[in-house]
């Protein structure tokens, strides 16, 4: 677990914003939005009165037509491999985005995915998994609010904060974002190759009996030097973990992603890919196939307009170290390797209360 900047002792500190955790974050907030722009030109098409119901609220920002608590609508991120990954509906990554009613103010806390849940037997990564299967060691007769419902729930729990919204993102959709924008600018800083790259679909291939498993892998180069990415390329780029030299760190790999964010941000936001009918339209598509939530077009788009005027105070948190425990693996946790709090399995009440001191750190 990545250590945290905050002393629980004397308060809640200003925390260093990671790269890595931001990236999910910033992605979701422009999905999100797109999805508020391209709905209200698509129903527009149905009638008058839904173009301008989405805009307006957009514009207007009405409060009071969102679900919220203590002028903060929380919104829970989880982000699934998907596709023909193990475990595709694990969400390894799971953030709560609080977006304040009242000023201009966004609260991100890393919800780290090998918390143990005793109440299911399982981590907390797998609750969306359980929304709508029987276990036997949980009754999920009664849940009506399917996988993000039951996810919403068990979070929830353990935060000790209502989650109003959920949004479920297949990072296979990174992919087709970028392709949908017709490529993406990137300039690449440092050039580097990487041996070991996965290929997917391989992950299991025996190469028969080569004991190096080369057949797994292949090998990619990115030269020094501005560059227009496909989504193949872009995907690549800042996955790639296995670079000689400085380029096979974490932070390097950190600083691709958020270049790629970047490129991103600055494609959507040029008036002819905006404004562009048939890149609207991909977009949608891209949308419908990969993001579940239970979020309609109104609510996305007051919260959108929220977390924009929130976009310059971004305060994000990680649970801190020592209020967790990492016990020996056995078999009172299905020899997984999981994380407990500290004061005691299922006891949240230490994680909660610095929950709530994120949530309300100035």
């Amino acid at each position: 677990m990545t250590p945290d900047n905050s002393n629980t002792g004397e308060g809640i500190k200003e925390p260093e914003i990671h790269a890595k955790k931001a990236f999910p974050i910033v992605l979701l907030i422009i999905l999100v939005g797109i999805f508020a722009f391209v709905g209200s030109l698509i129903h527009s098409t149905f009638g008058f009165k839904n173009f301008y119901a989405i805009t307006s609220s957009f514009i207007t920002a009405p409060i009071n037509k969102i679900v919220s608590n203590g002028g903060r609508t929380n919104i829970l991120i989880m982000g699934k491999s998907g596709g023909s990954h193990d475990g595709p509906d694990l969400t390894d990554t799971m953030i709560l985005v609080s977006v304040s009613l009242t000023q201009p103010k966004v609260t991100a806390i890393s919800i780290p995915r090998d918390l143990w849940i005793p109440e299911i037997r399982a981590k907390i990564n797998s609750a969306y998994y359980w929304g709508d299967k029987k276990t036997p060691y949980f009754d999920n007769s009664k849940n009506q609010d399917g996988k993000i419902g039951f996810a919403k729930t068990i979070t929830a729990e353990v935060i000790g904060e209502p989650i109003q919204y959920g949004v479920v993102i297949d990072f296979s959709a990174f992919k087709d974002v970028v392709d949908a924008l017709g490529g993406i600018r990137v300039v690449v800083d440092n050039s580097f190759t990487d041996k070991l790259y996965p290929i997917a679909g391989r992950e299991n291939d025996p190469c028969g009996g080569d004991p190096t498993f080369a057949c797994r892998y292949q090998t990619v180069s990115f030269n020094v030097g501005p560059q227009t990415m496909n989504g193949d390329t872009a995907l690549i780029f800042v996955r790639s973990r296995h670079a000689e030299g400085d380029e096979g760190t974490d932070t390097a790999r950190e600083t691709r992603q958020q270049k790629v964010i970047d490129a991103i941000k600055k494609k959507i936001t040029t008036p002819l890919v905006f404004l562009s009918p048939k890149i609207d339209l991909a977009m949608l598509n891209v949308l419908k196939k990969y993001v579940e939530t239970d979020l309609n077009s109104t609510s996305a788009a007051i919260i959108v307009r929220k977390a924009v005027e929130g976009g310059k105070s971004i305060n994000q948190f990680l649970i801190p170290q020592e209020l967790l425990f990492n016990p020996p693996i056995s078999k009172t946790y299905d020899s997984q390797y999981v994380f407990i709090p500290k004061a005691g399995n299922g006891k949240w009440e230490e994680v909660q209360k610095w929950v709530f001191e994120a949530l309300t750190f100035n």
